[in-house]
This record gives structure tokens, sequence and C-alpha cells, in this order.
């Protein structure tokens, strides 16, 4: 008796393209050597491939339909051994269900780059030590476990994004893959380039993929602000298939010691004590550029809220880095924790109302 495809693929006679295409896809990605370790996969996987070969060819399947796989392959008595249609038409099997699972995808051989290949690892490297390893901050783990991998590897090759149905789609493009990256005030200030490593896999023609390594260099500009966007376009993973997703860096301010970012201008603390406000005193800020400017407050009242501008010595506008914004002077006045009777009496008498 020969083999009945419509149960091999688990669909009825009266099946359409869509529902067949749905069926074999199933079965392929289920069944496929490189995925399925059982020892009938490979059968049931030249059996799927057979059985797709046929009913998804019309005039296979109204030849099937009529005689069987007998009918099909020449073997009907006093059909001359040409099917039912008198053409001289017969059809065997070529044995190569890759060749089918190939074709289908649009790809050599999409598994080989999820179970066969030299996968594993992440997009951005691990070994680098330094603050420019951007991929420590990521989370996500060292990318063991094989192919795809870690947190980034899910977002630049999606199973979602094969071609399907038997047809070739046009290749779609995964979203882009984002990292924060923490620029210090002083290179802000100066411009400064950055070096950072990354590590993509590269699709290859037997349908691997191998790991490959490359420098990103980012030229970051004077006065560039937080939220700032460098695209590396297309430095994704080159597999076959999809294109490469862009790689974005977002400029992030380190945080400071010393001064406090405001768009274009910084902004330091100068900590004095009660008295010193009341009195006046001097106070030496330091500059992003490392001189210190000295501000005298004899003959006023520094008072919690006041601020003091010093033009110019800020951050370089990002479109006209000629021009700077301000240093702004705020400060933090210490009051005492506690006072005496004599103290509290001698300031009742000499403060005003």
């Amino acid at each position: 008796m020969g083999k009945d495809y419509y149960s091999i693929l688990g669909v009825s006679k009266s099946a359409n393209d869509d529902e067949l295409k749905k069926a074999y896809r199933k079965l392929a990605l289920k069944y496929h050597p490189d995925k399925n370790k059982s020892k009938d996969a490979e059968e049931k996987f030249k059996e799927i491939a057979e059985a797709y070969e046929v009913l998804s060819d019309k005039k296979k399947r109204d030849i099937y339909d009529q005689y069987g796989e007998e009918g099909l392959k020449g073997g009907v008595p006093g059909s001359g051994g040409s099917g039912s249609d008198g053409s001289g038409f017969t059809y065997t099997f070529h044995g190569d269900p890759r060749a089918t699972f190939a074709q289908f995808f649009g790809n050599s051989d999409p598994f080989a780059a999820f179970f066969g290949g030299s996968g594993g690892g992440n997009m951005f490297d691990a070994d680098m030590g330094d603050e420019n390893d951007i991929f420590a901050q990521f989370g996500g783990g060292r990318g063991g476990g094989g192919f795809p991998g870690g947190t980034f590897r899910s977002q630049s090759f999606n199973v979602g994004g094969m071609p399907q149905g038997g047809q070739r789609k046009q290749k779609s493009q995964d979203p882009p893959i984002e990292h924060d990256l923490y620029v210090s005030l002083e290179d802000v200030d100066k411009g400064c380039m950055k070096k950072m490593k990354i590590s993509r896999l590269v699709g290859q023609a037997d349908g691997s993929a191998r790991k490959e390594e490359k420098i990103l260099n980012i030229n970051v500009k004077p006065g560039w602000k937080a939220g700032t966007k460098i695209t590396f376009p297309k430095e994704g993973d080159q597999i076959p298939g999809k294109i490469p997703a862009d790689i974005v860096f977002i400029i992030r301010d380190k945080p400071h010691d010393k001064f406090k970012r405001e768009g274009s201008d910084i902004k330091y603390t100068a900590k004095i004590s009660l008295k010193q406000a009341l009195c006046g005193c001097t106070v030496n800020v330091p500059t992003l550029q490392g001189q210190t400017i000295t501000i005298n407050t004899s003959g006023e009242i520094v008072k919690p809220l006041t601020v003091k501008r010093m033009q110019g010595r800020g951050l370089p506008f990002p479109k006209e880095p000629s021009k700077r914004g301000d240093l702004l002077v705020a400060f933090d006045i210490k009051f005492p924790d506690n006072l005496s009777k004599n103290t509290k009496d001698l300031l009742m008498d000499m403060l005003p109302n």
C-alpha cells in the first residue's frame, strides 16, 4: 500500500496551499535532524519533504489523488507507466529533504545557523576589561548555552523573520540594538573618541555562523547632550535572509563628583557655614578646564536660593561649539545643630525681626 501523504502532513484531502505550507513548516522544523536527535527524525523529515513536494504541485497531486503513490510513480496497469494523463509523466522523490527545506525557507540551511554553526556568545564582547566593555553592562550572562544566546542575540536574529511559504519575501530588519554610552563631563567639554569592541555572527555559505570582532569608533563631539544617538547602520549579526540590525549608542552623562549638568550649563554647589553666609566669605570654585575661580561674598548675605552665574564657563553648545553655557554656583548652607541659651539671647538682640 502506498504512502498517505495527507496523513504524513496531518491535513485533509481538501487542504489548500496555505494549509499545506503551514503543516510542512511546523513538521519540518520539528523533525529537522539538526534539531531533533530521535532515531526516526531523519526518516520522518524525508517523508514530510516528499509529501509536501507532491501535494504542493497541482499536477503531481491530481495524479496522486486519482491513482495513489503507484500511479504517481508510473506503476498503474494500463497507463503505460505514464500516470493518469498519458503524458509520460512520472515522479521520483530526489531523496534530499534538506534541499526541500532550503527552498521552502529561502536559505541554504537555516538550521545550521541555529544548531550546527559556531554560534554562542553575545553581540558585544566581554573581554575588554574597562569602561568600554559594553557587554558587561547589558546583563543576560556571558552568552553560554549556544546560539542564539544572550539578551541582544534574540533581537538581532529572529526565527519568525525567516521567509515562509515557499517564496522569497522581502528581507526584514530587526529593531535597533541600543546601548547607553556614559561619557564624562570632561570628555563632553573637549570632545573625544570612544572605541567600542563588538562581536557579531557572520553567516557562512554552508549555513553556519562564525564570530567576528569589530571596533566601532564613536566621535563624541564637544557639547553633545545626554540622549544624543549615534547609529551604526547594519552592524548587527550578518545572517542570510535578514537585514542586519543597526547598533545605536545613546550618550549619557557619567556622574561627576563636583558638577551636575543642566543643558549646556554646569552647576557647582559650594558648602559654607551659616556664619559665612551671613558675614561673607571667599569661595574657590573649580572649573572643568582645571582652573579655579574665586568668589567673594563680603558685603552680601548668601541665601539658600542664591546662585552665582559665571558666564561662558559651562559646556560648548552642540551646534555652535565656539560658544559656551555658564557655570552656576549654588550654596549649601550648613546650620548649627544646636545653640546655647546665651548665643540665642545674643542673636535675638542682634538679628532683625
